[in-house]
Formats: C-alpha cells, sequence, structure tokens
C-alpha cells in the first residue's frame, strides 16, 4: 500500500503541471479573442500550411514558415530550464516555458509589437496573428521541447540549424533575423529581406 501512495504522490505534480499547461494555453486563447484578435483566418477556411509569406493568409493558419522558429523556442525554452530548473520535474519545466511563450504570444499579437514589425520590418501588411495560428504556435514550442527532453543534444541544435538555414533561404527571415530586426533593425537586412 505505501508503494501504491509513494507511485501517486510521484505522479500527482506531473499532472498538477501538465494541467497548469492546459489552462495557460486557454488563458492565451481566451486573452487573445478579449484583445480581438480573429479566431481563424478571414478567407473563412483553415489551411494545414500558408506557404506564401507575403500573404494575408501568413500567420492566419495552423503553420506556415514562421512555425520552425517556435520549435527551436522550444529547445531554447528546455535548454534554459535544463539549466535553471535541473532538479525540477519536467512538466513543471514545460509550464515555465509555455508560460513564456503564451506570454510572447500575447505580446505578439499588441499594438506596439504589431507597429514595430510594420515599421522596423519587410512585415508591412502584418496585422498580427489569428488565435488558431498563435495557439498553434504555442502548441509547437511545447513539441520542440518536448523533441529537446529526448533527443540527443546535437541532434537538437542540428535540427535547429537546419531550420534557420532553411527558413533563411526559402523567405530570407528566421528566428535570429526575427529577434535581431525586432530588437535593432539593419538597413541591409531590410533591403536584402525585401528582395523576395
Amino acid at each position: 500500500m505505501t508503494a501504491l501512495a509513494d507511485a501517486e504522490s510521484r505522479y500527482r505534480p506531473q499532472s498538477f503541471w501538465f494541467i497548469a499547461c492546459t489552462v495557460v494555453l486557454v488563458v492565451q486563447i481566451v486573452a487573445e479573442y478579449m484583445m480581438g484578435r480573429v479566431p481563424i483566418c478571414t478567407c473563412g477556411y483553415v489551411k494545414l500550411f500558408e506557404p506564401v509569406v507575403n500573404s494575408s493568409g501568413n500567420s492566419q493558419h495552423i503553420s506556415d514558415w514562421y512555425t520552425p522558429s517556435h520549435i527551436i523556442h522550444g529547445f531554447l525554452f528546455f535548454g534554459l530550464t535544463h539549466l535553471i530548473m535541473r532538479r525540477k520535474p519536467l512538466s513543471m519545466r514545460l509550464f515555465v516555458a509555455l508560460l513564456i511563450e503564451s506570454g510572447w504570444e500575447l505580446l505578439e499579437n499588441s499594438p506596439i509589437i504589431i507597429n514595430r514589425y510594420r515599421t522596423a520590418t519587410i512585415s508591412l501588411d502584418y496585422f498580427g496573428d489569428s488565435i488558431l495560428n498563435s495557439a498553434m504556435d504555442a502548441v509547437l514550442m511545447v513539441v520542440g521541447f518536448l523533441f529537446a527532453s529526448r533527443a540527443p543534444v546535437m541532434l537538437t541544435i542540428a535540427i535547429a540549424i537546419f531550420f534557420e538555414l532553411l527558413t533563411g533561404w526559402i523567405i530570407r527571415d528566421n528566428l535570429t533575423l526575427n529577434v535581431i530586426m525586432l530588437v535593432w533593425p539593419v538597413e541591409a537586412i531590410k533591403t536584402w529581406q525585401g528582395g523576395l
């Protein structure tokens, strides 16, 4: 009986943190709805993948060329929580990662960041994510986090580099360039990105 009670006490915190993760995602969705974000693309349908970056469907469907960036977020947040929360359960570390990601999604879809993207980058037609796209960004961060928790470090790093090179080559943008252009815009990068 003690072994059963011991096993239950070990698993209870795990389930608590997974429930807490679900609550965070629901709060993100509700907050974005209250911010006036559209639930799905205003085109009226949902696509699995939007391949055209400079289109009204970008950041509106389930995934797009920025999806790899959110998977990399998961890789990075796993590494960060591994460094600062090494002795904590994986589920608690995932909760912290999801808090950061959801916080970013809310900030990214606020007028201050939308306007920053529109003035500092080539994203002149960016009006924010649909709720569906934003929620999927958070879910795909979770996928990246869980992948990094199981995969060898060198494989995770190789995939992150591959994603950055692939999106940089195909759309002239990636997580690294996105951060640079948001924080400290470089005119030469903006000119190069506009050459699509």
